[in-house]
């Protein structure tokens, strides 16, 4: 095999894998791309030359960055491992949190300003599709302060549709512009229709405030009946975090009271609810599953909120400390939403100290600074799967397949909320992980783990991405992480905060 054909099979099998990782079948693919599902059916076995101008098209109907065209190109991190971590770190404002109140900013006429805001490609992405309608943003010198200042009318029609295109955030656009314009259509990643599990719920909920949404090519047609309004409490089918926080947008200018039942009351939420109450929005609930919202026709205030910190961040240090039995301690952690973790790996063996509690800049969430004390590990009796909050948050579980593949015995993952992401987890098994795929929800893993340095293209998903990086730093020897724009979405400065731990990671891009 040549080294172009070799290439050619890397970057199909990486291909391939980003699209079920969007849900996408072959099929649907080949239609965002104007092409033939047999195309890319060879595509994925490595059997079709591509040019940099398919890449870059794959790349933005599967949200990949397989190739950037006008830069240098994808960027990769090297990381020596085997090395102890040692320091103190703060954990960032949330990720979540940030896409939430920026969406929630069109509420207002007046300027927001978000303080302490995460400096992620995520938030890049939803701030050009912001300028691209005729939102003013801009960073205030020398911060991670955003400032927004909305125009006098939106411009939908000029929206930028390949930023709109490369986050799924854009659905929770729909609670806050119905209130303003009786029409309007949104961009949203090619396969995501009506009828798939993620977008239905926000569909029903939003309809009783008179939205109505069909899904042509590649947009969604929505259209306001005014004469619509919620006659009794909004029962959420499914305890969605973005879903509660589109109605609770709607629900915000709604010159009414709205019950909304079964309601998330995950830390993205509260931190919303707490912006919304800052608008003079009335909220009683928050915390709860019932949210009981008083809206507010119109919303014209300045108004300064800063997002609380984020408890997946912290996990990721958690787990960062443990791959490497490293004592280090982990500043602003948001205990509230931390608790489950923190007691599961209690069960599993291991010991840390917490500071006295203190409050984030909310006003509101809870934070501890916690200290790592590095010890032997036994895997839990039961499995581990995530809940509602406050059960085990989802986006934690990935980082107990890097726990359990240091505790000695066999650990189960159940990922039963996502289809097939839980087989980015036998990516571990690439750095020495033993990861035994049971189904597309659930994994086994052994341990403990011999790690070793590999080259690894970086997992289409955020979480299981991050979770192979952090196994890296435990295998001694140099490994190479390639393509990490999905961690960048996600995470601010990562690498760099890690090296100012006592980690060895290079940033570099092929020449």
């Amino acid at each position: 095999m040549t080294v172009t054909d070799t290439y050619l099979v890397r970057i199909g099998s990486l291909i391939r894998d980003a699209r079920r990782h969007k849900g996408l079948t072959q099929a649907e693919l080949a239609s965002s791309l104007q092409t033939s599902q047999s195309a890319v059916a060879r595509i994925e076995q490595g059997q079709q030359n591509l040019s940099l101008e398919m890449l870059a098209r794959i790349g933005e109907s599967l949200d990949s960055e397989f190739v950037s065209l006008g830069s240098s190109g994808p960027q990769h991190l090297r990381i020596v491992g085997g090395q102890k971590l040692h320091g103190a770190i703060d954990v960032k404002t949330s990720k979540n949190a940030a896409v939430a109140l920026l969406c929630a900013s069109l509420l207002n006429r007046g300027r927001t300003t978000l303080r302490n805001l995460a400096r992620i490609e995520e938030v890049n992405r939803i701030l050009e599709v912001l300028g691209s309608i005729g939102v003013k943003t801009r960073w205030l010198p020398g911060t991670s302060d955003l400032e927004i200042v909305p125009p006098a009318q939106l411009d939908l029609d000029a929206i930028d549709v390949e930023a709109a295109r490369r986050t799924r955030t854009v659905i929770m656009f729909l609670g806050p512009l119905l209130h303003d314009l009786d029409r309007f259509h949104l961009p949203y990643a090619g396969g995501c229709d009506l009828g798939t599990r993620t977008v239905e719920p926000h569909m029903a909920a939003l309809r009783p405030f008179g939205l109505d949404v069909v899904a042509t090519q590649g947009f969604y047609e929505a259209a306001v009946d005014r004469s619509r309004s919620p006659q009794r409490a909004i029962v959420l089918t499914e305890r969605g975090d973005t879903v509660t926080e589109n109605v609770l947008m709607a629900a915000a200018r709604h010159d009414g009271v709205t019950v909304i039942r079964n309601a998330s009351p995950n830390y993205m939420v509260q931190d919303l609810c707490f912006f919304l109450q800052q608008l003079g929005v009335g909220i009683e609930g928050i915390g709860t599953t019932t949210l009981t919202v008083t809206g507010r026709s119109m919303i014209d205030v300045d108004v300064e909120f800063s997002p609380s910190e984020d408890p997946i961040e912290a996990m990721s240090l958690v787990a960062a400390a443990v791959v490497t039995e490293s004592q280090i301690t982990i500043r602003r952690v948001p205990i509230e939403f931390m608790e489950i973790e923190l007691a599961t790996l209690e069960g599993m063996g291991m010991r840390y100290e917490v500071s006295e509690e203190y409050t984030s800049y909310n006003g509101h969430t809870r934070l501890v600074d916690l200290t790592t004390i590095p010890g032997p590990l036994t895997a839990p009796i039961d499995k581990i799967h995530p809940l509602p909050f406050p059960g085990l948050n989802i986006d934690n579980l990935p980082f107990f397949a890097l726990i359990g593949a240091m505790a000695e015995g066999t650990t189960m993952l159940h990922d039963w909320v996502y289809e097939n992401r839980a087989i980015y987890l036998t990516e571990l098994t690439k750095v020495g992980g033993k990861v035994q795929l049971l189904d597309p929800h659930r994994v086994l893993i052994e341990g403990p783990t011999r790690w070793r340095a590999a080259e690894v293209m970086c997992p289409p998903a955020l979480r299981p991405g991050v979770v192979v990086l952090l196994a890296m730093l435990a295998a001694p020897g140099t490994s190479v992480l390639r393509n990490v724009y999905v961690i960048n979405r996600g995470y601010e400065d990562l690498a760099e905060r890690l090296n100012a731990l006592g980690a060895t990671i290079e940033v570099f891009r092929d020449i």
